[in-house]
């Protein structure tokens, strides 16, 4: 990204990349963009897949409640650390290069956690599961840029990469019910198997050769001291955001891991200040659009995430439902925000710029989150719970627009870096949202239970308070947005 401010409208205001525009044609561009959407949609899918067979994978491996939570951490800490470094090191090498390795990595992962017999080889796969999502999903915005120069072919190829994210959320839970149902749950990771292999079937011809965009190799602009302290400093800090739902916030070895993580990033800092070739470039924050876009992901992310998490519990926990029913019930969602993504942002973007239409996502996403702080013990999906469903719709409006603000200002030499900054950004939110809102929620609902207060009328309870403080977030988010993004003009 570049060291000054972009509009905040920018995909549409800022002139393209001071590289030639690519002389691929339209349709093999489009390719490349089924492509890098394919394998969004797998690292995607894995994630909310295998939240629902839990209950199934721990009766067959025989994990401890405790140990059982490895299987969705190794992933994200792994993926959340390393994402910064896999962005860099595609810019220096090359992202075609780094999205391959990334997705063979993923997919011969995923094969050794449908195999998996022990819970000691299945958080050994989740790990390199992690890791080969980090190294594909890096680059792809940065991919994605450079392909689509114009701005309403990048805004409707924005919209089309976020739809796939978004649909791939919801149809891991239905379609991890359904495979674990049907089958057992190690069709929850063979299922990436044709997945990445078609991928990479596809992605060796369609995506454009390095040659034109890699740096100098890894050699002329590799900080292994820098990597070495932020995929630490993250890597501590997102196990010290798990840790604190198991020690609390305030306890010495909460207290002891975030100093440290706090160290090494600040570490970190400073030889990012000083370095010859610096891993991150400080001039990327230089940028209020770029330093806007990333705050206002990581709030309204930390918010969505948890109530995605949250509803899907209360759904079974307090309504009974199980776990195909939960996805299903949260389907309406994705139809929407996958519709509204798809068919709508891009033109609302071309009109309206994407600053106007990120406040008005969040707008609605406040509404959806505000209506669950109200939601009955005895909830109706139709009256109580659909028009929530509904109401994400915002989702569809916010997320292209907001990746399109996060993009905007990346320059040829850091789009990978842009791409891995704005996935780290989402991560951490992820993290910290769940950790922050379900310990909320589960001290409320213990408080009530220690006072005599039903088991339905405490988890309830507990669930309003985090979808307030959710609904605070964004509430956090659009004003940061109205504040630091600016409004830009329109073409």
């Amino acid at each position: 990204m570049p060291a000054v401010s972009a509009p905040a409208n920018a995909v549409h205001a800022v002139p393209a990349p001071a590289v030639p525009a690519s002389p691929r044609g339209p349709r093999s561009r489009w390719t490349a963009l089924g492509v890098l959407s394919t394998g969004v949609l797998m690292t995607v899918l894995d994630g909310s897949i295998v939240t629902v067979a839990m209950p199934a994978i721990q009766n067959d491996l025989g994990f401890t409640p405790a140990g059982l939570s490895w299987v969705v951490n190794a992933y994200l800490i792994a993926f959340g650390s390393l994402l910064l470094l896999a962005g860099r090191l595609g810019d220096l090498i090359g992202r075609k290069r780094m999205f391959l390795a990334g997705t063979g990595v993923f997919t011969a992962a995923s094969l050794l956690a449908g195999f998996a017999g022990s819970p000691e080889v299945l958080i050994a796969a989740r790990f390199l599961q992690g890791l080969g999502s980090a190294m594909a999903s890096a680059v792809s915005l940065g991919i994605l840029i450079t392909l689509f120069t114009e701005p309403r072919e990048r805004a409707k190829a924005i919209a089309v990469f976020s739809f796939t994210g978004a649909a791939g959320a919801s149809l891991g839970q239905v379609l991890g019910g359904v495979l674990t149902d049907a089958l057992d749950w190690h069709w929850i990771f063979f299922i990436n198997l044709p997945i990445g292999l078609a991928a990479l079937a596809l992605a060796l011809p369609a995506l454009p050769s390095d040659s034109a965009h890699a740096g100098p190799g890894p050699r002329a602009g590799a900080d292994v001291l820098g990597a070495a302290l932020v995929t630490a400093g993250l890597m501590l800090g997102i196990y010290t955001v798990i840790e604190v739902e198991r020690q609390g916030w305030l306890s010495a070895h909460t207290l002891g891991l975030g100093a440290l993580s706090l160290a090494l990033l600040a570490g970190f800092a400073v030889r990012q200040a000083k370095a010859r070739t610096p891993l991150v470039p400080l001039r990327i924050f230089r940028s209020r659009t770029v330093v806007g876009a990333n705050l206002v992901q990581m709030l309204m992310v930390a918010a969505l995430f948890s109530f995605q998490i949250l509803l899907a519990l209360h759904l079974q926990n307090v309504l009974g439902y199980g776990a195909a029913e939960t996805g299903l019930a949260m389907l309406p969602a994705a139809v929407v925000i996958g519709g509204v993504s798809l068919f709508a942002s891009a033109p609302l973007n071309a009109r309206f710029g994407e600053r106007r239409v990120l406040l008005a996502g969040l707008a609605l996403l406040v509404a959806a989150l505000g209506l669950l702080t109200r939601l009955p013990v005895q909830a109706d999906y139709v009256r109580d719970l659909l028009p929530v469903m509904l109401l994400a719709a915002g989702f569809g409006l916010a997320l292209p627009a907001l990746t399109a603000l996060g993009m905007s200002g990346a320059d040829e030499r850091d789009a990978g870096l842009a791409s891995g900054l704005f996935n780290t950004t989402q991560q951490i939110g992820m993290a910290l949202g769940v950790a922050i809102l379900s310990t909320l929620a589960a001290s409320r609902t213990d408080s009530l239970l220690g006072a005599g207060r039903g088991r339905a009328e405490a988890l309830t309870s507990g669930y309003h308070l985090a979808f307030g403080i959710g609904a605070g977030l964004l509430v956090t988010a659009l004003a940061v947005a109205a504040t630091l993004l600016r409004a830009g003009r329109r073409p």
